[in-house]
């Protein structure tokens, strides 16, 4: 697998699709920072370490829906293995005038949008979510 995190994604858009309450995905700790933020700003229940398969470790994510819709309306990958993107802390997208967030991998670690401005902090912006 070259993407791990847009295949996380990917499970994500397609549980969400077909109206699951979980989906599961395969452990890292890059995964858990990233669902660490979704779930920070709300937009997932939570998520668990489990065994999946083989015995291999996994992770099993909550979903969230409100009334029946998902709260994640769109889901996109930014930054890709064939082409990274980088931004300083002046040029970190806001999603949708602030009503989304970016997730940036920064130094300080895998954090939102906002967190990376308050801590005067660029990264890579792996994905968008509103």
């Amino acid at each position: 697998m070259n993407d791990p995190i847009g295949d996380m994604l990917t499970r994500i858009r397609n549980a969400q699709m077909r109206g699951k309450s979980t989906v599961s995905t395969p452990a890292s700790k890059l995964r858990g920072w990233v669902l660490d933020v979704l779930a920070d700003e709300g937009y997932i229940r939570g998520y668990e370490a489990t065994t999946g398969e083989n015995g291999h470790p996994a992770i099993e994510i909550s979903l969230k829906y409100y009334e029946g819709t998902p709260v994640i309306r769109e889901l996109k990958r930014v930054s890709k293995p064939g082409r990274r993107v980088y931004m300083g802390v002046n040029d970190i997208p806001q999603v949708r005038q602030g009503l989304g967030v970016s997730i940036v991998s920064t130094p300080k670690g895998v954090m939102s949008d906002a967190n990376a401005r308050s801590n005067n902090v660029g990264g890579e912006v792996l994905c968008t979510v509103f």
